[in-house]
């Protein structure tokens, strides 16, 4: 008697504790609990087994369970199996609807009661074997029926001619119609493709695994209407419930009289072919892996050593005219220039651990940027006179058009941008040689090359667009790729020309990538000079605000009323940032009004007439952008020119340039400082402190 087989439940979630305790409660039941920790997971032991019941986290990293379980329900092998979800993090009818509406079983909230949970569970088990039973009840009856079909067929054949390919052929024949049905297979055909005999019209397609039966429809579909030649390579259903890998070719069959009487075809098993191919591709990832991880190491080896020089070079100098200073009497001339080197080197040295501290939070993902509205030709400007006695110590041309262009108005950190420029700049001095020439160029493009651009944002009008070109010793072309990595170098040798720790353009990459920024590297070659090309994403008319300037002075210094009888009202549904911005603002003498939803909001701007509106973007049923449309659209004049200041969490550029657009004055992304809001409100009002 064949033992029954063992029911498989899938248990899903993020937490391996949790995991571990539905393991605990459900060991009782003798079922095979597979547990996976992500979504991705899930659906992979989707594609190999059967599950009685699936118990579904809601909130996941990456891919949360309503998404894994539409997945579930768009494959036709899952479509039917029961999902039930569990989750701590609301028991809001909206979540639980939304999770039936997926087709789940039932909705349980965390902590879950083992007894119910068992009882549910133990449900779905019983229901799965009772299908299951059906189901290979189902197929026997099935298969009886082909085979009785089959040997009825084979008699009104002529069971002579085919009798020796049957018994001695190597490979798998099968003979269709003209339609391709299946007329005839030999007994390899049927011990490779899993299938008891031919089954009269039924395609032989049938035996191909369900993952690669659309290629195989469409490759044979285009052979029977073109009549060219057939040959394929693809998986079939075993009869062990396995698959095998087999090539296919196929012939049009033509009588002596040239009449079309059907399709003749060949299956050969290449699953071990195919396996050691697998093999082969597996040896070449490993080789390819291990032979990454050496440069990787070998990398951070040469980083290490080139660190251990640039640090100790200007601590020998420091350490060296520090001793003489103070075991010598040096003379004045002499001891002024003890000091200047000193310093030099310290500078350099503070210069390595700042990059050296910037890859650090940069790599922890702690690196802040703190962005307002800037002209970057005034960036540009402002690093072009750091670099130039650099420049002109070396008597190269510093050629420019910065202070020829118009303003470029972007948004981002003044200082972290001033840093990219002076990074370019300096590299591109460092590596021209005496007499060379270095360009700067500053231009407004709305395109930028294929290659490195996503899809465009809808509320980016262009690009500032800053260009560094240099006559300098230029990159390899093989080097060109890595040049934006962190350590590597061109040259990490003993002999090598130039110093610094190859960190320089890593940062500058990240940089300008926190900026929503491109920036590239050009060069023909070795001695060739090198160009770096940086594009920012310019603020979108027409509400570009004017750059606020930061406020020199502490709030108490701007007084007490500094905000006196200025009515403000304030649209944000967390109670505690209320509350704060409404004692911030009332202690400088404002009159707040504050609502929690932006319904209450617009009703109240609609009844009265606040000279400011603070307003949150995320917020339910109505967020801030729709908010401040709908204010912009629908009240009058007098109501809808209402200054306004959003206040939101979301902080990316393109959250500021959409707010922008949408109606807003300001954008200030949380947390803001105290000072920093009373000096918005009070240049979005035009008002004074008093």
């Amino acid at each position: 008697m064949q033992t029954e087989a063992t029911v498989n439940i899938l248990l899903v979630d993020d937490q391996p504790e949790n995991l571990v305790a539905l393991e605990a409660i459900l060991g009782e039941l003798g079922a095979n609990l597979v547990k996976s920790t992500s979504g991705e997971e899930a659906l992979r032991c989707l594609l190999q087994d059967d599950f009685a019941v699936i118990l579904l986290d809601v909130q996941m990293p990456q891919m949360d369970g309503f998404e894994v379980a539409t997945l579930i329900r768009h494959r036709q092998r899952s479509r039917d199996t029961p999902i039930i979800f569990l989750t701590a993090f609301s028991s809001n009818e909206q979540f639980m609807f939304k999770g039936y509406a997926l087709g789940a079983v039932d909705y349980l909230i965390k902590p879950i009661s083992p007894n119910i949970l068992l009882s549910k569970v133990t449900i779905f088990i019983e229901l799965f074997k009772k299908t299951e039973a059906l189901r290979q009840k189902t197929e026997i009856l099935q298969q009886q029926a082909s085979q009785l079909e089959a040997i009825n067929t084979e008699l009104q054949m002529s069971e002579e001619r085919f009798r020796l390919l049957s018994t001695c052929s190597p490979l798998g024949v099968f003979v269709t119609d003209t339609e391709g049905c299946c007329l005839y297979t030999n007994p390899r055909y049927q011990s490779i493709c899993g299938s008891a005999d031919a089954v009269p019209e039924q395609s032989w397609l049938g035996s191909v695994h369900p993952d690669d039966s659309a290629i195989a429809q469409s490759t044979w579909h285009a052979f029977m209407a073109d009549g060219q030649e057939y040959s394929q390579e693809f998986r079939v259903q075993a009869r062990d419930d396995g698959s095998r890998w087999v090539s296919v070719r196929s012939a049009r069959l033509v009588s002596e009289q040239k009449q079309f009487l059907g399709y003749v075809g060949t299956v050969e098993d290449i699953t071990e072919r195919k396996q050691a191919e697998a093999a082969n591709a597996q040896v070449i990832r490993e080789q390819a892996a291990r032979q990454e991880a050496e440069t990787a190491n070998r990398m951070k080896d040469e980083f290490i050593a080139v660190l251990s020089h640039e640090l100790r070079t200007p601590l020998n100098s420091i350490l060296g005219w520090s001793h003489l200073l103070r075991s010598r009497n040096l003379d004045p001339q002499k001891t002024e220039y003890a000091i200047a080197t000193i310093e030099r080197n310290a500078i350099a040295q503070k210069q390595l651990i700042e990059d050296i501290l910037d890859v650090s939070q940069i790599v922890r993902g702690k690196l802040q940027l703190h962005c307002r509205p800037l002209d970057l030709a005034a960036i540009a400007q402002s690093a072009l006179e750091t670099v130039r006695p650099a420049a002109e110590t070396k008597a190269i041309a510093l050629v420019d058009n910065v202070q020829d262009t118009a303003r470029l108005e972007i948004v981002g950190d003044a200082l972290r941008l001033q840093q990219v420029v002076w990074n370019l700049l300096t590299n591109a001095i460092k590596f021209t040689p005496q007499q060379g020439r270095v360009e700067v160029h500053l231009s407004m493009v709305t395109d930028l090359p294929k290659t490195l651009v996503t899809p465009p944002d809808a509320y980016t009008p262009g690009y500032a667009q800053l260009r560094i070109t240099d006559t300098g010793m230029g990159i390899d072309i093989d080097f060109l790729p890595h040049i934006f990595d962190r350590f590597r170098q061109a040259d990490s040798s003993t002999t090598r020309a130039q110093g610094g720790l190859g960190l320089g353009l890593a940062i500058v990459y990240y940089l300008v990538e926190q900026h929503q920024g491109y920036v590239w590297a050009e060069s023909p070659g070795v001695n060739q000079g090198t160009t770096f090309t940086v594009a920012l994403p310019l603020v979108p008319s027409p509400f570009a605000p004017t750059p606020p300037t930061p406020p020199e002075n502490k709030l108490a210094e701007a007084g007490p009323h500094a905000l006196a009888n200025m009515a403000i009202l304030i649209v944000d549904d967390d109670t505690d940032t209320r509350d704060y911005l409404t004692f911030l603002l009332a202690s400088q003498g404002a009159v707040v009004t504050a609502a929690a939803t932006a319904q209450e909001g617009f009703h109240l701007l609609s009844t009265t007439q606040p000279a400011l509106l603070l307003c949150d973007i995320s917020m339910p049923d109505m967020d801030g952008y729709t908010l401040m449309q709908k204010i912009r659209t629908q009240l009058p004049a007098s109501q809808a020119q209402i200054p306004a200041i959003a206040i939101t969490a979301h902080a990316r550029i393109s959250d500021q340039a959409q707010a922008l657009s949408t109606g807003f004055q300001q954008h200030l992304p949380k947390p803001v400082e105290a000072e920093v809001l009373i000096h918005t409100i009070l240049q979005v009002t035009g008002a004074t402190a008093s």
